[in-house]
């Protein structure tokens, strides 16, 4: 891969969206939710502009694919630690939301230790794809609820258990994608 081909349009994006989450939180912790959840929101539409352009530019790069789900993990891991500590979300939805992501990110440490190639083997399957535009929908509903002081509680709870199903349907999903690759790879080594 030529080395010009890392600074493409989509993996400046997502770096931009990296970099976006310690200014987010220095907002959170100095109060100013109104920049807070509009970074937030910034943050949350270059996750979606980087896949689109990257896939209609054809300029899908292996760093973008490294890089993309660790700045979603970032942002998103952070953003359910701010709020949880605020009260403003339920601490067992934040616990869910990190543990589901500690598993993944240790199940593929596990299987690329144990000689899988997990960057190959392993695609973002729909239901991640859900859950992680729930979890993005989740902190911005939060955060404009409190800076407007709007009261949609009844709306704040359904979403909260939406986000905690599809965080859990998607975490039993890539824990059974991990252990099908663990036994194809144990039968190879055979």
């Amino acid at each position: 891969m030529a080395r010009n081909a890392i600074w493409t349009i989509p993996n400046i994006l997502t770096i931009v969206r990296i970099l976006l989450t310690p200014v987010f939180v220095m907002a959170y912790t100095s109060e100013n939710f109104n920049l807070a959840w509009i970074l937030f929101a910034i943050a949350g539409l270059t996750d979606a502009l980087d896949g689109f352009l990257a896939r209609i530019w054809n300029q899908r790069t292996e760093l973008g694919a490294m890089l993309d789900p660790l700045a979603d993990k970032t942002l998103l891991v952070t953003s359910f630690i701010c709020l949880a500590l605020k009260g403003w979300l339920p601490v067992w939805i934040t616990v869910l939301v990190v543990s589901r992501d500690a598993i993944i990110i240790g199940g593929l440490a596990v299987l690329s230790f144990w000689g899988v190639d997990v960057r190959r083997r392993i695609k973002p399957i729909w239901i991640s794809k859900f859950t992680t535009v729930a979890q993005i929908f989740l902190v911005i509903f939060v955060m404009l609820q409190r800076s407007f002081s709007l009261n949609f509680h009844l709306t704040l709870v359904a979403v909260i258990w939406i986000t905690a199903a599809a965080t859990v349907f998607s975490g039993i999903a890539y824990i059974r994608k991990g252990f099908e690759l663990f036994s194809e790879e144990t039968a190879e080594a055979d």
